[in-house]
């Protein structure tokens, strides 16, 4: 397998094999959402207006800024994660007083503390002391979690989780996987699957098939990996090309695909937090090497852009959820669009859905040109 840049900076395509498949998932995450209060699938909404503007035939925004209570589709992973790993520490003496850890850069942290807190558990979120917007934290301390600061970024913050659940006994819910600790994640990326299967139903209703293009924002990769686990399954029929997308402050995956192997970047800072993310999840890379069609490295500028254009067809983004759009537009408009449009197969009749992947109630949209680089 080889990669190959294109003529937009911050663009890699990924020269797969499309023969490639995996697996159908079994669905039983979709039978256990649907048995939750407060569920229903979330709007898939068209905007013939972006159509127009990207020279489309339909653009739908899959927006989860009203996922079950939550401004975020983490609460899909979370909920049914923690359901499943509380059902193995059940079967363990003590397991009424253990707690639920995890490290976050918002939204995850938050749906885990919410489930924790509902199934009567106490939770603690370790947070990376910069990067995270503070009204993601105060909603985290909404649930009742213990919050611990921590002064490095993501990944130490990930890895500072793990030694304290190791530690203490308690139950780590990540949502990124590493050798020795991919179970719980593979069950969040499960928990994710209710999303595309969502997608399917609604696209049945209005007559139309399955997607010809799916942007993706992209921290770790496990809602990255729930769309191709999903989309190259060799039950849904082939022909959705799925983009990733990811701040130019942490792109880790357009270097892990150049390298053909999961590396490490240095992030910087990013108003798309939530995407803060060096490391890919070693349980999502091989998904990510066989499956996925290209990636995009969107700027702030552009996807604050993004957020406000969603604002004004009445999709509520915040920048992770703006990113998808970000990504659309690098990928089907400017120069060497033509190249990009034939190698992902979107011509003028193509539907092009947007992951909105959180709400602006999650993580609040920086002011139009507020950001100059």
């Amino acid at each position: 397998m080889t990669t190959t840049d294109l003529t937009a900076p911050g663009w890699m395509a990924n020269q797969r094999d499309t023969a490639w498949t995996c697996p159908a998932q079994a669905g039983e995450a979709l039978e256990f959402h649907r048995g939750l209060g407060g569920y229903a699938p979330t709007a898939l909404s068209e905007l013939p207006e972006l159509a127009d503007e990207l020279g489309v035939g339909t653009v739908l925004a899959k927006d989860e800024s009203t996922r079950l209570g939550l401004p975020a589709f983490k609460a899909l992973g979370a909920s049914w994660a923690v359901r499943r790993a509380l059902g193995i520490a059940g079967d363990e003496a003590g397991a009424a007083a253990t707690e639920v850890i995890t490290a976050t850069d918002g939204n995850h942290g938050r749906a885990v503390a919410h489930f924790a807190r509902l199934a009567g558990r106490a939770a603690r979120i370790f947070v990376p002391v910069s990067g995270i917007h503070p009204s993601a934290v105060e909603a985290i301390r909404s649930e009742g979690a213990e919050m611990v600061e921590h002064s490095g970024n993501y990944d130490e913050t990930v890895a500072a989780a793990a030694r304290f659940a190791s530690d203490t006994g308690g139950v780590l819910v990540q949502d990124t996987a590493w050798d020795g600790y991919e179970e719980v994640p593979g069950w969040i990326v499960e928990g994710y699957s209710t999303l595309f299967r969502e997608i399917d139903a609604q696209l049945a209703d209005r007559g139309l098939r399955g997607p010809d293009l799916v942007l993706v924002p992209t921290g770790v990769g496990s809602l990255l990996q729930a769309a191709l686990a999903h989309y190259r399954s060799d039950s849904v029929p082939r022909g959705t090309a799925v983009v990733s997308v990811e701040p130019e402050a942490a792109a880790c995956m357009a270097p892990s695909l150049a390298a053909g192997h999961p590396v490490t970047v240095e992030t910087g800072k990013t108003i798309m937090s939530g995407l803060n993310c060096g490391t890919p999840s070693s349980l999502a890379w091989p998904f990510v090497r066989d499956g996925r069609d290209a990636v995009a490295a969107v700027s702030e500028r552009d996807t604050i852009a993004a957020a406000h254009r969603l604002a004004e067809l009445g999709v509520a983004a915040g920048p992770c959820g703006a990113a998808s759009l970000a990504g659309a537009r690098l990928a089907l408009t400017g120069d060497g669009a033509q190249s990009r449009r034939t190698d992902l197969g979107v011509g003028p009749q193509s539907t092009v859905v947007l992951t909105v992947t959180e709400g602006s109630d999650a993580n609040p949209v920086p002011a139009s040109g507020s950001v100059t680089a």
